[in-house]
């Protein structure tokens, strides 16, 4: 789980000198490699696609929160301004078997993320099935619709952001626990 936090103050001038122009010289082209990955599941599994992110927030004299939905959409609460349009929730994946039912539960229902500052709790996670639901160290059962027995679920949670929160990254993590019935 990553937790960014950005404290706008001021902003960055640029200036130009008046030099002379030059004109542009041909430049042999630089190859350039990317990677390509795939993952071929394996019956009765589940795996992490991506990690719970909450963006970046602007903290102030005031406590306050920042709730990451299933869908993405984020909103906070007391003294937390948020900053551009980023943060995904953490996205887990797997392979079951069409009408198989889970059970899914957390590690621990609350989870204190470090950084630089005071730790921060993060709690009330949230599962983005249909409806959504609350997880909790209590299982939650839920039934395998695919017809191929894949299946993917987004997870968000709320972020308690103290007053004053000092600037930096903040992490930590959680654990899912997923048992095929």
């Amino acid at each position: 789980m990553i937790y960014r936090q950005l404290l706008l103050s001021g902003l960055a001038a640029c200036a130009m000198t008046g030099a002379a122009a030059s004109p542009a010289t041909a430049q042999t082209p630089t190859p350039t490699s990317a990677e390509a990955e795939a993952i071929v599941l394996r019956p009765l599994s589940f795996f992490r696609v991506n990690d719970l992110d909450f963006g970046d927030i602007i903290a102030s004299g005031s406590a306050g929160t920042v709730r990451l939905a299933p869908d993405g959409s984020r909103s906070s609460t007391g003294g937390v301004t948020l900053a551009g349009n980023n943060g995904a929730p953490a996205r887990f994946a797997g392979l079951g078997s069409y009408n198989r039912q889970v059970n899914i539960s957390l590690g621990s229902n609350s989870i204190w993320i470090t950084g630089p500052g005071q730790r921060m709790r993060v709690r009330t996670f949230e599962i983005g099935s249909t409806p959504t639901a609350i997880l909790s160290t209590s299982p939650t059962r839920f039934r395998i619709s695919s017809a191929l027995g894949n299946y993917n679920f987004p997870v968000g949670a709320t972020l308690e952001v103290n007053a004053n929160q000092a600037p930096g990254d903040y992490s930590g993590s959680f654990s899912i626990t997923l048992n095929y019935l």
